[in-house]
């Protein structure tokens, strides 16, 4: 908590201008009356801007103040909020002087600029700028829309395409969809901060236009199918708004006329719209209702696709489409006959007599940005090439089929005990036969043409009302997984491959562990490097350093990363070592300490001296104790050892109610490999007191350094024994030639500082490390492993994490937790959290 408050005060004395014009807007909402509700008529007029104000009434000064005026409370809060957040993150960039700047200009821009075209719009009779020439606004959103967008030019490539794409996206929906002024002024001030950040930020002289990646495009159009989602619940929402796109939000929700609107109507349309305007009102009901926003619900499902580059969500949102296209005919062909039936409005409906140039405009919206977003998609179609499963995809079949016969053969099966109670009376159940695609479709997509079949009462007008929204809620949970399936497949021969280019040398100290169940493997195409990985939740976590050999890391790693990105995959390089980091700071990636691996060279290992004193002690007794030691694999042990071994791992294993962990820590099946080396400790009697595995590290086709993983010893054997066994491999290594001896990585460690130097200034990543050092140290003693390792007088090589968005590590940390910790039961998760929290 003190640290929480110390960043927050560091950070607010950063921002001293966006403070300033928080406290501001406060003030200014009190004088002007705004704190407590929306501004009264004499304030509007005062220092509100508009036509009226700005253009009629000659009060010039309004396009300055209402900069400075919240609307009303919420839009207070907001102002704050803003202020303190995306203007802070302006103001650090930018600087005080060209925030002020920057935010007036913008500002100025968007409400002056804004006014004008609606002034000239409204002359020449433009029906936006006319409908809404009466509008005043006071906003002091606008000008911090402005200098963020401004500010984004200084920021990082990510950043800067994450805030764009964020903020543009933002805009440009609320200004089509909603369309009222203080929006399109909004947008006016974003477009004139990206031009005047381009030349505060110096690059005026420098522009360069990059290609774009997959991933890049297909977030593009997974934001294009957002905005027509969540456009249409805006409009929705804001009836009333002025948006070119706003007739959209007429198809969805209650657009079912009331008993008291269908008399009005009838008394005055002929008879054939008053029974279309009737069947529309017996079609209503709940269930209807939420089946109405059944497209939207099913573009939010591709957009998040789309965003994954999945097949399946590009031929959805196709579909989709097309199917709202047909929505916008079958819905303006509807208001069309009740327009033409009746001349005057129908109270308490959407469904009304609207002037014919803004039929055209509203309605050619919505028909052109479903068409236009089909096209979209169809044509970037390769972009999305990533199928699913075939298991996935029969398992989705199965679900979706299953479910609509069952929901079908139950509404049948259940009106046709209950045809008494439908109308019109003579309803057999064929009838309901083919009625039942529509009880399937929104009724906006089907129209009332034709004879509409309602039960009245009972469990059939239950299911009449709900066997639609049911249906489209199993197919959208079911869409969900079939999205997030990932097919990893080792192929033929990878493990083949992989083990060859290990024995040619690369992978570093820990490259073995690539070899292990539970990784895929990439190769690059000339077939001389790989990486190890997998994927969980759409993170692809590498193991270890990639196979290459020396001077191609960066090649290696770029293509790896465009593989990813192809496959719309979050790359983390986990557990590599120093040598790459020169290719990640390249591509602009951030990373992190994971641990420390503690090194011996056998070359030159001497145990004399002090430091080695509780080493020796350790021999020493093993040799009087009688112990004795033997290097050689799990096929050369014989079945005795092969009892001992299993039962040694077996009660260490039972010992613990947590679960064992996986991933970089290998346990008894990965001693099996033959490659791997095994050296056991035997007591006097020859019984195995200790084992130990070594993975072999190769250069050339000849192993030159083993690293340490599987580590297991008897409850009765004497104490030092690891202590023993450990020392006796690196000495019997040092006549083997040996040139390094990696005891591995110790997990959220840090090196000892040397003697004579200061530890490196703490930083918010440093301090995430020790903070879950200090929590998993009970349940898997990270820290006590490291001071064990130390007594053998190592030197240290950290290892890192690379990953290429700070934001993404909450994901990345699921997906390295669910790596090492795959199948933890209910029983293990009580016990992991049991052990982690402190006891009083």
């Amino acid at each position: 908590m003190r640290k929480a408050l110390t960043f927050l005060g560091r950070y607010l004395a950063t921002i001293p201008v966006s403070i300033g014009f928080a406290v501001l807007i406060l003030v200014t909402s009190l004088l002007a009356g705004t704190f407590f509700g929306p501004p009264s008529e004499v304030t509007e007029d005062t220092w509100a801007a508009g036509v009226t104000t700005v253009i009629d009434m000659g009060h010039w000064w309004t396009i300055v103040t209402a900069l400075f005026i919240p609307w009303d409370p919420f839009q207070l809060a907001a102002g704050i909020l803003a202020s303190l957040t995306l203007l802070g993150v302006a103001e650090r960039l930018l600087g005080r002087r060209r925030l002020v700047l920057v935010f007036l200009v913008t500002g100025l821009l968007g409400v002056s600029l804004g006014v004008l075209l609606q002034w000239i719009g409204s002359l020449a009779g433009e029906w936006w700028a006319d409908g809404t020439s009466y509008d005043l606004t006071i906003d002091p959103l606008t000008p911090i829309v402005g200098a963020l967008l401004a500010s984004s030019s200084l920021m990082g490539p990510l950043w800067r395409r994450r805030v764009r794409l964020v903020s543009i996206g933002f805009l440009l929906m609320f200004t089509l969809y909603v369309g009222d002024t203080s929006t399109v002024y909004r947008l006016i001030a974003g477009i004139a901060g990206l031009v005047i950040g381009h030349y505060v930020s110096g690059r005026a002289r420098r522009v360069v236009w990059l290609k774009s990646s997959f991933g890049e495009v297909r977030v593009l159009i997974a934001a294009v199918v957002l905005i027509t989602a969540v456009g249409p619940l805006v409009s929705w929402l804001d009836p009333n708004g002025s948006g070119a796109f706003g007739l959209a939000g007429s198809f969805y929700g209650d657009i079912f006329p009331t008993a008291s609107s269908i008399d009005d109507f009838c008394s005055t349309a002929n008879t054939d719209v008053c029974d279309d305007v009737k069947r529309l009102a017996e079609l209503g009901g709940l269930g209807p209702i939420v089946q109405t926003f059944v497209p939207l619900a099913l573009l939010l499902v591709s957009a998040w696709g789309l965003r994954k580059g999945r097949r399946f969500a590009l031929w959805l949102g196709i579909v989709t489409n097309l199917a709202m296209i047909v929505l916008a005919f079958v819905f303006l062909g509807l208001i069309l006959t009740l327009a033409d039936g009746q001349n005057a409005a129908v109270d308490d409906t959407p469904l009304q007599a609207i002037d014919v140039g803004e039929y055209i405009v509203w309605g050619g919206s919505t028909i052109a940005v479903p068409l236009a977003v089909a096209i979209l998609l169809f044509v970037n179609r390769r972009r999305f090439a990533l199928k699913a499963p075939r298991e996935a995809l029969i398992r989705f079949a199965v679900v979706v089929a299953g479910s609509g016969a069952v929901l079908a053969l139950a509404y049948l099966v259940v009106g046709g005990f209950a045809l008494e109670t439908f109308v019109p009376k003579d309803t057999t159940v064929v009838d309901l036969w083919f009625d039942l695609p529509r009880r399937f479709l929104p009724v906006t997509l089907v129209g009332v043409t034709g004879d509409v079949l309602v039960p009245s009462a009972g469990v059939a007008s239950f299911l009449f009302q709900w066997i639609g929204p049911v249906f489209w809620a199993v197919f959208t949970v079911a869409s969900l997984q079939l999205i997030a399936s990932t097919e990893q497949r080792v192929n033929v021969g990878d493990h083949q491959r992989i083990r060859a280019l290990l024995r040619r040398g690369g992978g570093g100290t820990l490259g073995w562990m690539t070899t292990w169940p539970g990784n895929v493997y990439w190769f690059n195409a000339t077939g001389d490097a790989a990486v190890a990985y997998r994927v969980i939740n759409d993170v692809a976590i590498t193991m270890s350093d990639p196979v290459c050999l020396p001077g191609t890391e960066r090649d290696v790693v770029r293509d790896f990363v465009a593989f990813c990105d192809s496959r719309s995959w979050t790359p983390v390089f986990y557990s590599v070592h120093a040598q790459f980091l020169p290719a990640f700071d390249e591509l602009e990636w951030q990373h992190m300490s994971v641990g420390e691996e503690t090194l011996m060279h056998p070359q030159t290992l001497e145990m004399t001296g002090k430091a080695w004193q509780n080493v020796r002690s350790s021999l020493n007794r093993g040799t009087r104790e009688g112990m004795t030691t033997l290097w050689t694999t799990y096929d050369e042990l014989s079945r005795s050892y092969v009892s001992q071994i299993n039962a040694i791992s077996e009660a260490w294993v039972s010992e613990k109610e947590l679960p064992e962990m996986g991933f970089t820590l290998g346990a008894l099946e990965e001693i099996k490999d033959p490659d791997v080396a095994l050296m056991l400790a035997l007591d006097s009697t020859g019984r195995i007191a200790a084992v130990t595995s070594w993975l072999p590290v190769y250069r050339d086709g000849r192993a030159v350094g083993y690293t340490l993983d599987f580590m297991r010893r008897a409850d009765e054997s004497m104490g030092g024994t690891m202590e023993f066994l450990i020392a006796s491999a690196a000495l019997h290594m040092k006549e083997l030639g040996v040139e390094v001896l990696s005891l591995s990585g110790a997990p959220l460690a840090q090196a000892p500082v040397p003697k004579g130097s200061e530890p490196p200034a703490p930083t918010v990543m440093t301090e995430l490390s020790d903070f879950l050092a200090r929590t998993l140290e009970p349940a898997y003693g990270f820290s006590s492993l490291f001071k064990f390792k130390s007594k053998f007088n190592p030197t240290y090589s950290t290892i890192y994490m690379a990953y290429p968005d700070p934001l993404g590590l909450p994901s990345i940390g699921g997906a390295i937790g669910r790596a090492y910790l795959p199948s933890m039961s209910a029983k293990e998760t009580v016990a992991l959290v049991r052990t982690l929290v402190p006891r009083r």
